[in-house]
């Protein structure tokens, strides 16, 4: 294990001395125990240059183990601790605009039902939640992913699962007095005048592909990182907006209009380690139930 977690520095910091540095040790000591793993897996797992060191494919294949390793023995420190503060403990990781609805009444029922579970809530996007519940930092994640399939598929090497929850359609939202705000549903291309606020910079490539279908070039007034500050931007009249329905706000002063297809969507789910078994486990399970029925 001490040579694997020194790989994993080679492998991480691409140089001997870099990783001598970050496991304050020797360069020529973090050299010795490479040969040394060499010399029992009988295989070079780095290719040694002026320039630093490259993995070989044994060497890749090393580090992906160590890493699943790295990640059962934390995620068995963690139970651990657990067990020694005597009392059960939930991490959560959950994107904003999702958890602001499905989180609270969730979290509710659990609280009243388990009041000794010690929570903690983290609030993260599908691109740092995911790698939390991989790694076994996180007990549940609650995300999304655009068009395309899931983050985690039954029988694939990801070490989560994947439980859809709901699809997300995405709305134009317009200001009441838009000429189109009478509409039953539009088409993207009717839109083509238009100037966009952004509620996620995520969602430009999303939009941007949408928009070259409906042939027409993506005019940008304003890039936010919050979908309800986005539409108080179209209250204003700045632009118009591409919302997931999820996070659609309750305004006089707006409407919000399913688009016709093609149309984009998110999708809603909650990812769970399959390594995490341990005594938080039917709780995490019955979190599970309840965000569903949520």
């Amino acid at each position: 294990m001490h040579r694997l977690g020194i790989l994993r520095e080679v492998a991480g910091h691409g140089s001997f001395n870099r990783a001598a540095t970050a496991l304050r040790l020797t360069p020529s000591a973090v050299s010795q125990q490479i040969a040394a793993l060499e010399r029992t897996l009988g295989t070079p797992v780095v290719e040694r240059s002026t320039r630093g060191v490259i993995l070989t494919e044994p060497g890749r294949l090393l580090v992906e183990a160590a890493e699943a390793i790295a990640a059962e023995l934390s995620d068995a420190q963690a139970r651990i601790d657990r067990l020694a503060a005597g009392r059960a403990q939930l991490t959560i990781a959950s994107f904003a605009s999702g958890g602001r609805p499905l989180l609270p009444p969730a979290l509710e029922r659990f609280v009243a039902d388990h009041p000794s579970v010690e929570l903690t809530i983290l609030e993260r996007e599908p691109e740092d939640s995911l790698p939390l519940v991989r790694q076994g930092n996180a007990d549940l994640a609650l995300a999304y992913h655009f068009d395309g399939p899931p983050p985690a598929r039954p029988g694939d090497r990801s070490g989560m699962d994947w439980r859809p929850l709901r699809d997300d359609p995405f709305r134009v939202v317009l200001p009441r007095a838009h000429r189109l705000a009478e509409r039953a549903s539009v088409h993207l291309a009717e839109l083509a005048g238009e100037r966009w606020v952004l509620g996620c910079l995520k969602t430009v490539d999303l939009l941007r592909h949408y928009t070259d279908l409906a042939s027409f070039e993506l005019r940008v007034s304003c890039s936010a990182t919050d979908y309800f500050f986005a539409q108080s931007l179209v209250t204003a009249g700045v632009g118009v907006a591409l919302i997931p329905e999820i996070a659609l706000l309750r305004s006089p002063d707006l409407v919000a209009i399913p688009l016709e297809a093609p149309s984009p969507s998110r999708f809603i789910g909650i990812a769970t380690s399959r390594r995490h078994r341990g005594a938080a486990q039917p709780y995490v399970d019955i979190l599970v139930e309840l965000l569903t029925a949520a």
